[in-house]
């Protein structure tokens, strides 16, 4: 008999996703006010999730939507690298990846929500 590999919210990550929701960036806790309790398109979005050995700012399982926030650590060439293989790690298992700057969230919220909106497939819950 064998057995399903566990790739989400994997055990050994719980305390570091539990320090990362206690401890959000301000743009990640500005973001969140709009995504809780299903306030965007009726869409349920957890935080700080994750897929392998990676955690999630966002994602919303109905819709297979990863949305990361990016702050200055990663756009630098390390970060840049890390960004793109995990992003392709988690495209591979069929999770679309939106990227926004930390400032697109203060200074343009109802944009980056017109953007995550567009990135729905599903119908809208009822």
């Amino acid at each position: 008999m064998g057995f399903k590999k566990i790739i989400y919210n994997v055990p050994y990550l719980k305390a570091k996703r539990k320090s990362l929701r206690n401890n959000s960036t301000p743009a990640e806790a500005t973001l969140w006010k709009a995504l809780s309790n299903k306030k965007l398109n009726g869409r349920k979005f957890r935080r700080q999730y994750s897929v392998g050995n990676y955690i999630l700012d966002f994602y919303c399982p109905s819709e297979r939507l990863c949305i990361e926030l990016d702050g200055t650590h990663h756009f630098t060439e390390a970060g840049y690298e890390y960004d793109k293989e995990r992003t392709k790690y988690i495209e591979n298992l069929n999770i679309s990846v939106i990227r926004f700057r930390n400032e697109e969230v203060f200074n343009s919220l109802e944009s980056v929500l017109s953007e995550i909106k567009r990135n729905f497939t599903t119908p809208n819950p009822s």
